[in-house]
């Protein structure tokens, strides 16, 4: 028998998956636990308990048929979230939501995006509007005024992308020659007889096929039944008359976005132009409005500022499902991933877009990718793994890569993503993405620092969306209250300790029945009162505070170390060996309550003036003797009694092992 200790002083590997349990041999298994349940990972090495979640409101509007959290930033002091549920909108700032929206005395905007819409939402920002796609609707132009003036109207297109769907070629016998007034640019088009009487011509071309010439040109205007106005495509060799047999007429082009054909799927603003990534009907098609004017498709005669389409066209399907402008415009397709490549001094233009693949993992449907720190980070499309895409100077290109790789156990099946940035050396960048379980599986970033580490939150209830404004991140929520379903927005607060939670002065009670008949938490004046029952009205309190005071729904917090693996001259392996944990240095920062495997550490020490005050935030060493049972895994859980602060740095614990 032998007796070691075993030191953890970081928690930078996050939780790791199950299926490495044996890998003792990986770097990240010194930094790993078993299970890291409602906690954050910090940059320093520590865990913490998860901020709480303050109450903000209930949603209407058929919320159980789907939720959709969308960031709204007009400036530094006015940034909203904007909840869309079915044919609603509510807007909410700073943690208030707003009311008497458009003058309508709803605390909602009116609009026409249904619920079945919403899961397929994208959109993008310029300024006081919104820009809101979705394959079956015509985008919507949201558009702010003040905190409480807000429109919504369909957008209208100056020029609409044209495409032939059926492409047609007309029997021109009867118009005689065709003589252009010009090579190239702006011509005219002159027919021997009378040809050009249809409207829907605009749009339609006439190509050269034979004899001694040959071009392309698109019918911009109709002037008489004889003349057409063209910008030349590819230019032709001359300007004589074109015999009847050696030019044809292209027909059969419409609108690409229309009721029949369904509309763009994403956007975003680039370079001065509005980009749409994929539509119904053309899914791999990239569109890109003339410079400026954001509803104008019109390709002109193809000059630098004029609009552009390109296809995708690889040896697979790659629809669309993002855009977003960084240092290079990236497409995210569910065939790979793409980015446009271009000079820093020449914009993108008709004649110098190409799309360049770069991977082929195919990124997942619906759930918008993530910018941060120069790299982007997407789903898998199978929303199995959560990738890095980030540019490499040296290969003048893109790669990717999987960061969940250690912890992908996490991820079950995804349904939306958002990534609340750093505002202190403190903290990490925190990325949070939502499971279909109702879950969250949750991210630490620090690239600088190679740290991706996982942890996973839950609450009493499911996590059904996610939306980050400026540094508050906010969840949409659905909560079992006296048997029914509520669906709530909650906001996480790194100064509560509870979910759904609600936070005053002096009060005896606080009027809210958002949690009537749940089991609630009463932290008053720093101290744990005994468990109240919710009301159908208001929350009433064990005992009247004087300063302050919490209310909320608890959740779990569980910290478990990996089995210990030490060490021993003369042995390989203990894993087969059965071990005791004799003892436990846990070293906290102002932390107030914690357990260990099970065994509640009392915090406050004994002295006068102990008796009625808030518990104290306690900073050093605490020590566990006399652990009891061996075990194969010599590991170390630590949780909480009571919903307050913990904050752990790190720890070591002399374990004995034997036979």
């Amino acid at each position: 028998m032998a007796r070691v200790i075993a030191i953890q002083n970081s928690f930078t590997s996050g939780e790791l998956d199950p299926k490495l349990i044996a890998r003792d041999d990986v770097k990240a298994y010194d930094a790993g636990l078993t299970t890291a349940l409602n906690v954050v990972v910090l940059p320093q090495g520590g865990v913490k308990r998860r901020p709480g979640l303050e109450y903000i409101t209930e949603l209407g509007g058929s919320p159980e048929d789907g939720i959709r959290l969308v960031a709204f930033e007009f400036n530094t002091s006015d940034a909203y979230l904007l909840a869309f549920t079915n044919l609603r909108m509510y807007v909410i700032k700073n943690g208030v939501l707003q009311t008497n929206i458009a003058g309508s005395g709803n605390d909602y905007l009116t609009t026409t995006i249904t619920s079945a819409m919403l899961s397929e939402m994208c959109w993008v920002q310029s300024a006081d509007t919104l820009i809101v796609t979705q394959e079956d609707m015509i985008p919507k132009k949201i558009t702010r005024t003040s905190d409480t003036a807000w429109t919504i109207v369909d957008v209208t297109f100056t020029f609409n992308p044209q495409h032939a769907f059926t492409l047609t070629v007309e029997d021109t016998s009867a118009a005689g020659t065709l003589t252009p007034s010009g090579t190239e640019g702006k011509i005219d088009i002159t027919t021997q007889h009378a040809y050009w009487t249809d409207p829907d011509d605009i749009g339609s071309y006439v190509n050269i096929i034979g004899g001694t010439q040959f071009g392309r040109a698109k019918i911009v205007d109709i002037e008489s039944t004889t003349k057409a106005q063209a910008i030349v495509e590819i230019p032709f060799f001359g300007t004589t008359a074109i015999a009847n047999a050696d030019w044809e007429h292209e027909t059969g082009y419409e609108d690409t976005f229309s009721v029949s054909r369904g509309y763009p799927r994403t956007a975003t603003f680039h370079q001065g132009r509005l980009f749409f990534g994929g539509s119904k009907s053309r899914p791999s098609t990239i569109f890109a409005s003339r410079v400026n004017a954001f509803f104008d498709f019109n390709p002109g005669e193809g000059l630098d500022d004029d609009a552009f389409v390109a296809t995708l066209d690889t040896n697979q399907l790659n629809t669309i499902t993002d855009v977003l402008s960084a240092n290079y415009l990236q497409i995210f397709t569910t065939g790979g991933e793409f980015f446009a490549p271009q000079d820093f001094s020449d914009p993108l233009t008709p004649s110098n877009f190409i799309a360049k693949l770069q991977s082929s993992h195919g990124s997942k449907e619906n759930i918008r990718v993530q910018n941060i720190s120069g790299s982007t980070i997407y789903i898998q499309r199978q929303g199995k793994a959560l990738n890095e895409y980030i540019y490499d100077r040296g290969g003048d290109g893109y790669l990717t890569s999987q960061i969940s790789l250690l912890s992908s156990h996490l991820l079950n099946t995804p349904i939306d993503m958002s990534i609340r940035k750093a505002t202190s050396t403190d903290e990490g960048d925190r990325l949070l993405v939502v499971n279909n379980d109702g879950t969250c599986a949750v991210y630490t970033l620090l690239r600088d620092q190679n740290i991706v580490a996982g942890t996973q939150f839950t609450t009493d209830g499911s996590f059904l969306n996610v939306g980050t404004v400026v540094d508050d991140q906010y969840v949409a929520v659905k909560r079992t209250i006296n048997s029914v379903d509520k669906y709530y927005i909650e906001l996480f607060n790194e100064a509560f300790t509870v979910d759904s939670g609600l936070a005053g002065g002096a009060a005896s009670s606080v009027a809210s029945g958002h949690l009537n008949q749940k089991t609630i938490k009463v932290i008053g004046d720093g101290v744990m009162q005994a468990d109240v029952t919710g009301g159908a009205s208001s929350i009433t309190f064990a005992s009247a505070t004087s300063t302050s005071y919490q209310v909320g729904l608890d959740y779990t917090v569980t910290i478990k170390t990996l089995p210990i693996e030490p060490s021993i001259q003369g042995y390989a392996s203990l894993r087969g060996f059965k071990k005791r944990v004799l003892e436990v240095n846990a070293f906290l920062n102002e932390t107030q309550n914690l357990t260990i495997n099970g065994n509640t550490i009392p915090i406050r020490t004994f002295g006068t003036n102990n008796l009625d005050v808030g518990i104290p935030e306690f900073t050093g060493t605490k020590t566990l003797h006399g652990i009891l049972g061996f075990s194969l895994t010599g590991q170390i859980t630590i949780g909480q009694s009571a919903p307050l602060k913990l904050h752990l740095l790190g720890m070591d614990y002399k374990v004995s092992t034997g036979g």
